[in-house]
C-alpha cells in the first residue's frame, strides 16, 4: 500500500513505521527474559511511537528530507574515500528538510514509492525463506539489515522495477479536489 498510495494514506505510513520504531526502542530497554514485561513494553513504545509521528506530519517530511541530506553527505565522502565530518552532515540534512518541505508532495511520493518497495521486496524474500534473511537469528533485536535487499541482483532489480512502477501511479493519482 504504501508503494502505490503512500501519498494519500501518508500519516497511516507515518503511524505504522511510528509504531514500529516505538516497538524497537523500547523493546531494547527491556531484558529479554520478562516476556510480559517486554510485551507490554514493546505495545506501549509502539503507541507512544505511532501517536508522535501521526502527529508530526511536517516534522516527518522534514526529518525525510533531512535523511536524504545527510546520506547524500555520506555518498559524497564516500566517493571521495573519506567519512563527513559533522559540520557537512549537519548541513546538508538542513538544506535536505528545507527542501523537503519546499516539494513536500514529491518528497513523500518518492518515499512512499521506494520505501513501499524495499519493505516489500524484504518482506517477499522473508516469506519465500531467503538465506539472506534467516528469521531464526539469534538477536531479537535484529531489525532488517542497513543493507535493505537480500544480495541477488534480482532483488535489486525489482526493487527498482517496484519502486518506479509506485512512483508513476502514485503521481499519475489526482486528489479529491483535481478530479472533474
Amino acid at each position: 500500500m504504501s508503494c502505490f498510495a503512500g501519498y494519500r494514506i501518508f500519516r497511516i505510513v507515518l503511524a505504522f513505521f511510528g509504531f514500529v520504531f516505538g516497538v524497537l526502542f523500547a523493546s531494547s530497554a527491556m531484558g529479554t527474559d520478562q516476556t510480559m514485561w517486554m510485551i507490554a513494553a514493546a505495545l506501549a513504545g509502539g503507541l507512544i511511537g505511532a501517536l508522535l509521528l501521526f502527529a508530526a506530519y511536517f516534522v516527518g517530511v522534514a526529518l525525510i528530507g533531512a535523511g536524504f541530506g545527510a546520506g547524500a553527505a555520506m555518498v559524497v565522502w564516500a566517493a571521495m574515500g573519506r567519512e563527513p565530518g559533522i559540520i557537512p552532515v549537519v548541513v546538508l540534512a538542513i538544506l535536505g528538510a528545507i527542501g523537503a518541505l519546499a516539494l513536500q508532495r514529491y518528497v513523500i511520493i518518492v518515499a512512499t514509492a521506494f520505501g513501499g518497495a524495499q519493505t516489500a521486496i524484504v518482506g517477499g524474500a522473508a516469506l519465500v525463506g531467503s538465506r539472506t534473511l534467516d528469521p531464526s537469528a539469534p538477536s531479537v533485536f535484529r531489525v532488517y539489515p542497513l543493507d535493505p535487499l537480500p544480495a541477488t541482483r534480482w532483488d535489486l532489480v525489482a526493487f527498482v522495477v517496484l519502486g518506479i512502477i509506485g512512483l508513476v501511479v502514485q503521481l499519475r493519482t489526482k486528489s479529491k479536489g483535481q478530479r472533474k
